[in-house]
């Protein structure tokens, strides 16, 4: 299936998604980490340091795909299962280059390649965070940020089977409740039932 997760910052929507990709893997098939961060400073090194570790021993492998999501394809069996973490950071690569251009059209861009390889795999997690809900007033371009995430974003809920929001430790669904709980490969998973996020599902 193709799975949009949404939330905050440290929601645990990463974890979440790891579990929903391994699942999803077919026997025989590739398991893919789309890592599309492109390191800036020390924060940016922890956080991709604790995403490896996080990982270690699920038998992910790493693909490096900063820009030009689409382009995972080349390097990938699109047989295999994906997760895609995150669209954050790939809107943010191909919106502000290294010698400070702007690319206005980045989120057209984006919407398009997405939904091309939405319709070229078949078992895909992706991932994004949800920068929406407060009421501070932002300089222009980090509101024209704001709005082409949300653009993205709305490209990735509308081409996905299932919709969720990681939200303090809460599952919400958006959209797929009914079609998640009828898939066998989710059934009597043992992460749905020894944690507090994942048995609110079933």
């Amino acid at each position: 299936m193709k799975i949009f997760i949404s939330g905050g910052c440290k929601n645990g929507k990463s974890y979440y998604a790891q579990h929903l990709a391994k699942i999803q893997q077919n026997p025989g098939s590739g398991l893919y980490y789309i890592a599309t961060m492109r390191p800036v400073d020390g924060e940016d090194s922890e956080r991709i340091e604790r995403h490896v570790k996080d990982r270690d021993g699920w038998g992910f492998e790493t693909v490096e795909q900063p820009e030009n999501i689409k382009g995972l394809l080349d390097k990938c069996d699109r047989n295999g299962s994906f997760l895609l973490d995150s669209l954050t950071a790939l809107l943010a690569n191909e919106m502000f280059s290294a010698d400070g251009n702007i690319n206005r059209g980045a989120a057209d861009k984006i919407s398009v390649e997405l939904k091309e390889l939405l319709n070229m795999t078949e078992n895909i997690v992706i991932v994004s965070d949800y920068i929406y809900s407060d009421a501070e007033l932002y300089d222009g371009l980090t509101e024209e940020y704001r709005k082409s995430l949300a653009q993205i974003d709305k490209t990735a809920a509308k081409n996905c089977d299932i919709v969720l929001e990681c939200a303090y430790a809460n599952i919400i669904f958006h959209k797929g409740q009914g079609v998640i709980k009828n898939q066998k490969i989710f059934q009597n998973q043992e992460i749905f039932q020894n944690h507090e996020i994942f048995e609110k599902i079933i």
